[in-house]
């Protein structure tokens, strides 16, 4: 049996490293042909596809697809759905599934469109237009209504999407009143373009109006002090409220007392409108009549209020006003993990223990942030060993064997990351758990870091915590934590949410290395570290991206007087603002977290001290609960607030939803370090 499996795994590296040099063959080809095809050169492109296909190059297929992309609109239909049902196990063959699709609507081809959409497996809104659109052409009577969830957005959808808007208004499916509530969720996110837009498809529309509109949002105060806009017209009760909503945004007591001063002329149902508009900006700034102004807004609070509604009395500790809360969410919403945990919280504290403990018991079994966290809440519970899988050589080789991984490892030598990951998660799309792990092992010899964790952190019955929580460079991160006297556990905790160990990530807006440092910050630490002659291209070298995320991590604890969870907040969203998210009395470490009005940070913060208490297992350190890990936080007259100088010296890594949300709210952008989950 061992000479047989010692076989099985030289075959099996005999066929890895043979597709491998194979393929090295025509890597200068294939490069060279997608270069053709950014250049849009046809005639190269087919030249270097045709070298390709006559040295069966694995790639190859990648050429043909890149040309028929270049000759989509004059290719015949035929020849374009025999491409994609011949190579339907490319990750490629539905991207231009959708592309086919709205050409077809272009040309208004709707029966051979609504031949080839059930086999499109994307979400796209586009697609989706047209996809209604041509329902209701073909005779399908309820699809313009159906279409409505497609316009109640608050944000801008296609431009395609045009067409069928303009076919539900003319059969009145798209009323005046859904249009004026469409106009009020653009303005709601200070989407002014679009609001204009949707505005002109009113019935009262005068080219006039998109000025006042902008008059209004530039001085919303003034526009609210003087009354100069009127009540009795659609558009302005809407551009009151706009105003009120934008002056709560930043001051609620302003808003509040110009509230009083226009209160007569506002409809009840608008009341209601501006006081969950209130309520919500308060809750994210911490101030208590944010409780008081929940109530008053009544039965209008959507998910994300409703959401902050229960934060605001977990902030007050006020359990049973949590209860009630969680009590008018909907069924969807009060499953979710985190509100589980906190009603299970609040019925202990009104001693109703058999339905905490119910609830408590089943969340324990579910391996996330929540899971631990009511593991701890459960006397006598023992914790089940983290390593309850380990995958088999045959299954890895398996693994190893199938043309997707082959193709994978190709792009990925390549630098063709995206379709390297594009063609790993189609392989692995409907794995099994012992699949799962086994791929998730393969990865990790390739040195897959981020495919290995997310891999392994796909299963649900099946786990290998050692792929979950991988420990690379290990001497690197046990010699900084040593150096910075600060826990390791915490260290891998911030790279695996940061970077998920690849040495060379980088994040959208400039965040580098393993620790994720945007350079302006690296910068500031290197000069206060005394780095000499530091510049800009130290950040992506592998010890020097951890001693500057490691000295920042000590840097940010001593700010936050070894306060962990405050630290991990100073180091995503700046020392400042975690500072602010403080209260006057002292917090559970889980009620400030679950209380950090930016989404990123509070899913980071989450996420980083369960991924703390995870390693600690792995690495053999001092066993500790995750509640204690998150402690206690002091109150806002405890500690230093020497922040400024990183803080100036520093830029913005907050994602745009935060910044969105948070930004009038919260003041000036502070230093910040980056979310890449």
């Amino acid at each position: 049996m061992r000479t047989l499996h010692y076989f099985k795994t030289i075959i099996v590296t005999l066929i890895m490293s043979a597709s491998t040099s194979f393929a090295a063959s025509g890597d200068e080809e294939f490069l060279l042909a997608r270069t053709a095809y950014t250049q849009k050169n046809a005639i190269a492109l087919s030249e270097y596809m045709q070298q390709l296909q006559s040295q069966h190059y694995l790639l190859a297929p990648y050429t043909e697809y890149w040309l028929i992309l270049l000759s989509l609109n004059e290719a015949d239909n035929k020849t374009v759905v025999d491409f994609i049902n011949a190579y339907s196990d490319y990750p490629f063959a539905d991207k231009l599934r959708g592309e086919y699709l709205k050409k077809l609507a272009k040309e208004q081809d709707w029966s051979a469109f609504a031949a080839e959409l059930p086999n499109y497996k994307q979400e796209d809104a586009a697609v989706a237009c047209y996809a209604a659109e041509a329902n209701a052409i073909l005779g399908d009577a309820k699809s313009l209504e159906a279409a409505k969830t497609l316009w109640m957005q608050g944000k801008e959808q296609p431009s395609s999407c045009n067409s069928l808007f303009d076919r539900m208004q003319a059969a009145n499916v798209l009323s005046e009143e859904d249009i004026w509530a469409r106009f009020r969720l653009a303005l709601t996110d200070n989407r002014i373009s679009l609001a204009k837009g949707i505005l002109q498809r009113s019935k009262t529309f005068e080219a006039s109006q998109t000025k006042l509109i902008d008059k209004v949002y530039a001085n919303p105060s003034t526009a609210l002090a003087k009354k100069t806009i009127s009540f009795k017209t659609r558009l302005g009760r809407e551009l009151n409220l706009m105003a009120l909503n934008r002056v709560a945004r930043t001051n609620s007591q302003q808003a509040l007392s110009l509230f009083n001063g226009v209160e007569g002329a506002i409809q009840a149902d608008d009341k209601k409108f501006f006081y969950g508009r209130l309520a919500l900006h308060a809750a994210q700034r911490h101030e208590p009549q944010a409780l008081e102004w929940f109530k008053l807004a009544g039965d209008s609070l959507n998910k994300d209020q409703i959401a902050w509604y229960a934060r605001a009395a977990l902030r007050d500790k006020n359990w049973q006003s949590l209860l009630a809360v969680i009590a008018k969410m909907d069924a969807a919403q009060s499953e979710e993990a985190v509100w589980r945990y906190w009603k299970a919280r609040a019925l202990k504290t009104q001693k109703q223990l058999l339905e905490a403990n119910t609830l408590f018991a089943k969340l324990s079994t579910e391996r996330h942030y929540y899971g631990w966290l009511a593991q701890d809440e459960l006397e006598g519970f023992i914790t089940a060993p983290l390593n309850t899988y380990k995958t088999t050589e045959d299954d890895v080789q398996a693994i190893a064997t199938l043309p997707a991984i082959q193709r994978a490892l190709s792009l990925q030598r390549l630098d063709f990351v995206w379709e390297a990951k594009s063609e790993w998660a189609m392989a692995i799309n409907g794995f099994d758990d012992a699949q799962l792990l086994a791929a998730a092992e393969f990865a990790s010899r390739q040195k897959w870091h981020d495919l290995t964790i997310v891999t392994a952190d796909k299963t649900t019955e099946l786990h290998d915590f050692a792929l979950r929580y991988p420990t690379p460079y290990r001497n690197l991160f046990k010699s900084a934590a040593s150096e910075q006297e600060i826990d390791e556990a915490w260290i891998y905790g911030i790279t695996r949410q940061e970077s998920r160990f690849m040495v060379a990530a980088k994040s959208g807006v400039g965040a580098a290395g393993l620790m994720q440092l945007m350079p302006a910050t690296a910068k500031w630490i290197a000069g206060k570290a005394g780095v000499e002659n530091y510049h800009n291209g130290m950040i992506h070298e592998m010890d020097t991206n951890i001693a500057l995320g490691t000295y920042y991590m000590r840097y940010t604890l001593d700010l936050m007087n070894g306060q962990s969870v405050m630290a991990t907040a100073a180091y995503n969203a700046g020392p400042s603002r975690a500072k602010k998210w403080q209260a006057d009395v002292p917090l559970e470490g889980a009620i400030y977290a679950e209380t950090i009005p930016f989404n990123e940070t509070r899913t980071y913060v989450q996420r980083v001290m369960a991924n703390a208490h995870l390693y600690a297992h792995q690495l053999g350190l001092k066993p500790m609960t995750l509640k204690q890990r998150l402690g206690v936080i002091p109150s806002n007259t405890g500690l230093v607030s020497d922040s400024s100088a990183v803080d100036s010296a520093t830029i913005a890594n907050v994602g745009a939803e935060n910044l969105n949300q948070n930004n009038a709210s919260q003041g000036s952008i502070e230093a910040t370090q980056s979310v890449d989950e």
